[in-house]
């Protein structure tokens, strides 16, 4: 049974069907429906595009969503802790499911390494999409780092807002939008498709509102 494709999609810029679909895995699509989660997933609307996974609050969200991600059949490279891929093993296993090592206290050249990323593809008319978790650790922070903003806006690709929802164990891939510039406006829209989610730990779901510049990063990296 492939996952669902009917439902509203609240943003304006994009209208099913979606151009882009995928052959779903039945093995995992079973796991998840055995585990007692929904997957709603209508495609992707553009060949390029950020994707972000709210809330994370868990380590078992991590599990949830390489289910997810295999059960869609789609190729999605994530944004990873530079440590998990020393570990022997796990890190060859990350790094051919996707996962790009990045060091969490240093933002700088991470967005223009993916920004970079994002120009040749579109050039060269490639898949590309990078799926990316705003909180950046599954404990409580004060907000969402910037760095899926900076990415999804200089790239000029659409922002699909996952909803990782515990509460009614459903996983919402519908969700996509422009990014305007104007933060306020846009934090707005997306707090309003996120209304009513929560995470396994709803304690640890950071506000949606993105970190003041002035907050030192390395007081947010929570281990």
């Amino acid at each position: 049974m492939p996952p669902s494709n009917t439902g509203p999609v609240p943003s304006a810029d994009f209208v099913l069907p979606f151009a882009y679909q995928f052959v779903p895995n039945r093995l995992a699509m079973a796991l998840l429906r055995l585990a007692g989660w929904k997957l709603d997933f209508a495609g992707f609307p553009t060949l390029q595009g950020v994707v972000i996974v709210y809330p994370h609050t868990s380590n078992w969200d991590a599990v949830v969503m390489f289910l997810a991600k295999i059960a869609c059949g789609v190729k999605v490279q994530f944004w990873g802790k530079d440590t998990l891929f020393r570990i022997p093993v796990l890190g060859a296993w990350l790094r051919w499911f996707g996962g790009i090592p990045v060091k969490r206290t240093k933002k700088e050249g991470v967005v223009q390494q993916a920004v970079d990323l994002f120009t040749q593809r579109k050039a060269a008319g490639q898949y590309c999409w990078l799926g990316l978790a705003p909180e950046g650790t599954r404990k409580l922070i004060p907000g969402w780092r910037s760095g899926f903003y900076q990415t999804a806006l200089l790239a000029q690709v659409p922002l699909c807002l996952l909803k990782l929802d515990y509460a009614k164990r459903q996983i919402d891939i519908r969700n996509f939008m422009y990014l305007s510039g104007d933060t306020a406006h846009d934090m707005q829209h997306i707090a309003s498709v996120y209304q009513g989610v929560l995470g396994l730990v709803p304690a640890n779901m950071a506000p949606i509102t993105l970190l003041d510049a002035t907050v030192p990063r390395e007081t947010t990296i929570v281990q």
